[in-house]
């Protein structure tokens, strides 16, 4: 299920079952997935199965996140509403984000934009 999904990476880093469950409910109700916890991945629309990730990728609270094409396979209204969960919890917590993507309009939004072509840094 979409809460199980989020709890692995918390249950093998050693937290407790409820310790985990508690934050993975409360991580799938900030990207607006607590009505969805209980469904699997084949019942999730591929923006909810994006927001899972998010999700899952902040359960231990890592102080970067790694984004490579978040929103890369999402229409331009699904896309939207993912970055715009990612980049909220991203202010909420102080997370740093580093987002690679070929996508200009999302790379627009960015608070810093780094280009790399050919192998070097412009």
């Amino acid at each position: 299920t979409a809460l199980e999904n989020v709890l692995i990476p918390a249950l093998i880093a050693g937290s407790t079952r409820q310790k985990c469950l508690n934050r993975a409910v409360e991580l799938l109700a900030q990207v607006g997935l607590a009505d969805r916890s209980t469904h699997k991945p084949s019942q999730l629309s591929g923006g909810e199965q994006q927001r899972v990730a998010i999700a899952r990728a902040l359960i231990n609270s890592p102080s970067l996140i790694l984004a490579d094409e978040p929103t890369g396979n999402l229409d331009p209204a699904t896309s939207d509403t993912v970055f715009e969960a990612l980049m909220e919890l991203v202010r909420e917590t102080g997370l740093a984000a580093l987002i690679a993507t070929h996508n200009p309009a999302l790379a627009a939004r960015m608070d810093r934009i780094v280009h790399l072509e050919n192998g070097r840094l412009g």
